[in-house]
């Protein structure tokens, strides 16, 4: 089978569930094409995949923790051309895949409708209508235009993967809100992740170690630097910063002993299974991995993201974590890390969200399901 995987490229949760589900395919044999952009197509070829270069289709825009709809939309706008539909088309046209993933990215959709090439919309957000709410007239007549355009791609499809746990045990049931007539084209898969927990060596980290992922988007730098100020309360608890690429260390001065700074990874696994506990914001991805490697979370959703805030409850709902703010002090962070770190309520909910991912082995439910719904073409 011949498939294409391309990928929304905001936030690095879209490119490490391709990744997994690139990584299952080919193992099983499968051809694999991988089209992306901007640092998720710097992630592909950093793993040692070749990947298409396709147009951006959405541009966050924000600071200090809050994202900014109405600048979003503005800069997807500007960055969006009528002949971005038309490289897609040629990219099919030069590929011919037997079936398109598209995570979380439309005109992939679009253009294989047009193809006639059956596609399976992955993605975690059905209900991007809350991000439109009580923010002006101009982005409420966006948010209308936005909901009957997704609600038409998601009924257009051939079917709906869901890289979460399966109800009720889903951490973006709060975002799960789809028409009740597609049920039937939707597979919850489980946790798309590159690696299991079990197939990886632990990075040798001194413990307790907190691995902090906070850093992918600059105006969560105020954010980074109250939990780096946590750091240095308590230097008996030991940090490791996986800093993302839109964050410059060398801005942080005075970085105490307890605290060790990586840079960007295009692997971050071994720190999470050599890690007690994560910090991350609430995007989707990151929550899933830390989950599938049995860890408790601190989540500081960006501000205003309406499915960020969302994950986070539930997260604090569940029993896996807490949910702060970008307001919270360096102290409650640590009262927080302490809390997580010592009540064993939180390491037995999460090693059983571990067990659970291993059970479902989201990438191989889905290759299985490809395999059982999709004709490939004759050579």
């Amino acid at each position: 089978m011949k498939i294409l995987l391309l990928m929304c490229g905001e936030g690095l949760g879209h490119t490490s569930r391709c990744l997994a589900l690139g990584k299952e395919f080919l193992t099983a044999g499968h051809n694999v094409y991988f089209g992306a952009y901007g640092y998720s197509k710097d992630l592909v070829e950093k793993t040692g995949y070749i990947a298409c270069e396709i147009p951006p289709e959405l541009t966050l825009v924000g600071k200090a923790g809050s994202l900014s709809m109405r600048k979003s939309i503005a800069k997807t706008l500007q960055n969006s051309s009528p002949g971005d539909i038309l490289k897609i088309l040629k990219l099919l046209k030069e590929i011919e895949p037997d079936v398109v993933l598209s995570d979380g990215y439309y005109l992939g959709i679009l253009a294989a409708k047009y193809r006639k090439i059956p596609v399976y919309f992955v993605g975690h957000q059905f209900n991007m209508a809350e991000f439109f709410r009580n923010k002006g007239p101009f982005v409420g007549l966006a948010g209308k235009l936005v909901k009957g355009f997704y609600t038409r791609i998601f009924r257009s499809v051939d079917g709906i993967v869901v890289p979460d746990y399966p109800l009720p045990y889903s951490v973006n049931r709060r975002n799960f809100v789809l028409p009740g007539d597609i049920n039937d084209t939707i597979f919850f898969s489980g946790p798309l992740i590159r690696w299991k927990c079990g197939e990886v060596e632990a990075k040798t980290l001194p413990h307790p170690n907190v691995l902090s992922t906070i850093g992918a988007f600059g105006y969560r730098a105020a954010i980074f630097r109250s939990v780096l100020e946590a750091a240095k309360l308590d230097p008996g608890i030991n940090y490791t910063f996986i800093t993302g690429p839109g964050i410059d260390p060398g801005q942080f001065p005075e970085i105490p002993e307890n605290v060790e700074f990586t840079g960007f990874t295009e692997n971050p696994f071994p720190y999470f299974k050599g890690s007690d506990l994560v910090i991350t914001a609430g995007g989707h991805g990151t929550l899933l991995e830390s989950l599938a490697f049995g860890l408790p979370i601190l989540s500081f959703p960006d501000e205003k993201h309406n499915e960020q805030e969302n994950n986070a409850s539930m997260i604090e709902e569940m029993g896996f974590g807490k949910r702060l703010s970008y307001l919270t002090r360096p102290e409650a962070i640590l009262a927080c890390i302490r809390e997580l770190l010592e009540e064993e309520q939180y390491a037995r909910k999460t090693r059983r969200a571990r067990e659970l991912a291993e059970t479902l082995d989201g990438p191989a439910a889905v290759r299985e399901l490809l395999e059982r719904e999709v004709r490939v073409k004759e050579p």
